[in-house]
C-alpha cells in the first residue's frame, strides 16, 4: 500500500509540474474544470519495453486522435515497480468526454491492430488501474 500511495504521490507531483504547461497550452473556463485520469500498468515480467514502445509508436498518437491531452508519462524510479510498471495521466474535458473518447479508442482499427501485433509474443499488461481525478479550487490545472 505504502508503494502505490508513493506512486500516486509521484505521479501528481509531476502533473503539478506540468500545471505551467498546461496553463499556457489551454484555456479552460472555471465553470468546466477538466477532469483528470490516472492510470497505472503493472506489465507482465520483462514486457515493459513492450509497453514503452507501444505507447512511444502508437498509443499516444491515437489518444490524441480520440480526445484525449496526454498530460505526462512515467516510470517509478525505484524499487521493484521500476521493472514493470507505466503511470501517466489523460486530462478529458468532462467525464461523458472520456467515455467517447475510450470508447472510439478502443475500437479504432489502427489500435487494434497495434494491440494484437505487440501482444503476438504474449500478453504485455497484467493489470490496469484508473482514477478519475477533479482539479480543487486552488490547483493549477484547471
Amino acid at each position: 500500500m505504502k508503494l502505490r500511495h508513493a506512486l500516486f504521490t509521484m505521479a501528481l507531483a509531476a502533473a503539478a509540474a506540468a500545471a505551467g504547461w498546461m496553463a499556457r497550452g489551454t484555456s479552460v473556463e472555471a465553470a468546466s474544470p477538466m477532469i483528470y485520469e490516472l492510470r497505472t500498468y503493472h506489465c507482465e515480467p520483462g514486457k515493459l519495453p513492450n509497453l514503452l514502445a507501444r505507447f512511444r509508436n502508437h498509443t499516444t498518437k491515437l489518444f490524441e486522435k480520440h480526445g484525449m491531452t496526454n498530460v505526462g508519462y512515467w516510470v517509478p524510479a525505484d524499487g521493484e515497480a521500476h521493472e514493470n510498471t507505466l503511470i501517466y495521466i489523460l486530462a478529458h474535458k468532462d467525464r461523458d468526454a472520456a467515455k467517447k473518447s475510450w470508447d472510439g479508442f478502443r475500437t479504432d482499427p489502427e489500435w487494434v491492430k497495434a494491440r494484437t501485433e505487440s501482444e503476438a509474443p504474449g500478453k504485455i499488461v497484467s493489470r490496469t488501474e484508473s482514477v478519475y481525478m477533479s482539479p480543487t479550487d486552488f490547483s493549477k490545472l484547471q
